[in-house]
């Protein structure tokens, strides 16, 4: 039987390696350092890079050192309706969900939507710390993990921590995800990078290292919930139906930096060209034509459906309109056989097109429910 230590590098390492996978490859252009708007919009014409990725799973990432929306109701809040803090009407309507780039986001298919609210931002760590200190919540990343789900590991090594992106120094194989992410003892939601790192001026950041299940405890808390899949596309395109990102079909119109994602050479050289080697606060950038801010790029953000990359083609074979999709009643991932995925979408600042394309509005991203990691966030909606 492998040693305590050895299973425990096992167990961690294969996690680190189902985060890194999150990230999906699209563009190989590096004019300039990084991600032109030329050099994106011809790397999707030629549908270069467009394999899909494992997800992340608890039970395999183990780290080595331990619209034009079609027939839309362009309907708006009534005047009489007291506009929640914080949150935008959202109207309902038709549109296109999916996109052509990438295989389990696949066919393109019509989707209509009720109209709800959304909170305009990412929860932020002012907002999440307010929960806190009101139920005495304890996220996923801060609790030891449990001895009847890994019982040959020594009680040391059941100690909490999360995955933290740990960039090399120096230009690495794109195929070994290991080498740029680590699991950390201590890392979580007040200490996003490590023990060492804290919150500090960073009020008005998104909230990162929360687990799906803590989604879901702020959201009830709140009197919220996690927006569906579908809910979410709608949103984050803002009535710009069929179009590539929240803004448009241009990555970077005009030269302008639209969304918080990585420049340089990925993984080891960050340019920070668009401001931010990481994280950014909310809001940092344009908000897409219904007010909503980092629908692309910053962090990932958790939605309510369970994965399946077949899900697409199961609504669209029914042959008629899905109306609010709650999403499939399990999940499946080829990648990871036994381990269930929920769906994460918009990308994260790490979304470089070298390296992923999931800012795309209608990609999807995987990961599993109990994985928290420093480039993983959520907003909520609400019923009207």
């Amino acid at each position: 039987m492998a040693s305590p230590t050895r299973q425990l590098n096992w167990i961690w390492a294969a996690r680190i390696l189902l985060i890194a996978l999150a990230i999906f490859a699209i563009a190989q252009n590096r004019a300039g350092g990084g991600q032109s708007g030329a050099a994106q919009s011809a790397a999707l014409q030629s549908g270069a890079s467009t394999q899909c990725d494992t997800g992340l799973s608890r039970h395999s990432l183990r780290a080595a050192a331990l619209t034009e929306a079609l027939t839309a109701e362009s309907k708006s809040a009534p005047d009489s309706r007291r506009n929640p803090d914080g949150m935008v009407w959202i109207p309902g309507g038709r549109f296109w969900m999916g996109t052509n780039h990438m295989e389990d986001a696949q066919p393109v298919h019509q989707v209509g939507v009720k109209g709800f609210w959304m909170d305009r931002n990412d929860v932020t760590n002012e907002e999440f710390r307010k929960f806190v200190e009101a139920t005495g919540y304890v996220t996923i990343a801060e609790r030891p993990l449990d001895p009847k789900e890994f019982p040959n590991l020594a009680a040391q090594d059941l100690a909490p921590g999360s995955a933290v992106f740990n960039p090399p120094n120096h230009p690495v194989s794109l195929q070994d995800p290991l080498v740029w992410w680590r699991f950390v003892r201590g890392a979580s939601w007040r200490h996003p990078d490590g023990p060492n790192s804290d919150l500090r001026g960073k009020e008005k950041y998104p909230v990162v290292q929360v687990a799906w299940p803590d989604a879901v405890a702020y959201a009830k808390w709140a009197g919220k919930r996690l927006p569906t899949e579908a809910e979410w596309e709608f949103a984050a395109r803002g009535g710009r139906d069929r179009q590539e990102y929240p803004w448009g079909n241009k990555f970077k119109p005009n030269g302008k930096w639209m969304a918080n994602t990585f420049q340089g050479h990925f993984p080891d050289d960050n340019t920070a060209a668009d401001g931010f080697a990481g994280a950014s606060p909310v809001g940092s950038f344009p908000p897409n034509d219904y007010g909503l801010y980092d629908m692309s790029g910053n962090v990932w953000q958790w939605v309510s459906d369970w994965y399946r990359p077949d899900y697409y083609a199961q609504l669209s074979q029914q042959g008629t309109v899905a109306i609010n999709p709650q999403g499939p009643s399990d999940s499946f991932d080829p990648d990871e056989v036994g381990i269930a995925k929920r769906v994460q979408k918009g990308g994260s600042f790490l979304c470089s097109d070298q390296y992923c394309a999931r800012y795309i509005t209608g990609s999807r991203g995987k990961e599993d429910p109990e994985t928290a990691t420093n480039h993983a966030g959520f907003r909520c909606v609400k019923d009207e």
